[in-house]
């Protein structure tokens, strides 16, 4: 395992305590970790996954847009907010693992290290639940 940026660290850190799922990369998109909560609703856990190139994270997750097309690797909001150095946010639709499709918000944003440098990011998402039906 390659020495990692004590930001990088950190930010994993955090991300393990939160109870908003969470996934973090480092500067080229390749996934490092996510947390518990987003286990859930990728339908796998991180100890059987492991750290992932940005070309194999597809076969864990696969995005789409609001109208059901499917997002190439490099338009997804993470690698988006790596390349742009900017802070992103979208509605997608997530298929996880476990086969379920889920509608979510996603931000991302890009971490920077003590140098000025990218040293990778993060992407925050919860599951937008529809409104209860009126009777």
């Amino acid at each position: 395992m390659p020495q990692r940026d004590i930001g990088l660290i950190l930010m994993r850190q955090l991300a393990d305590g939160l109870a908003v799922p969470m996934l973090l990369a480092d500067e080229r998109g390749d996934l490092l970790f996510f947390n518990e909560p987003a286990e859930r609703l990728l339908g796998q856990r991180f100890d059987d996954v492991g750290e992932l190139a940005l070309e194999e994270r597809s076969r864990i997750f696969s995005f789409r847009d609001a109208e059901d097309r499917p997002l190439a690797d490099d338009q997804t909001p993470l690698v988006v907010a790596l390349r742009e150095s900017r802070p992103v946010h979208r509605r997608v639709f997530m298929h996880g693992l476990d086969g379920a499709d889920h509608e979510i918000e996603l931000t991302a944003f890009p971490l920077v290290g003590g140098g000025g440098h990218l040293i990778g990011g993060v992407a925050m998402f919860w599951e937008r639940k529809k409104p209860p039906r009126e009777s």
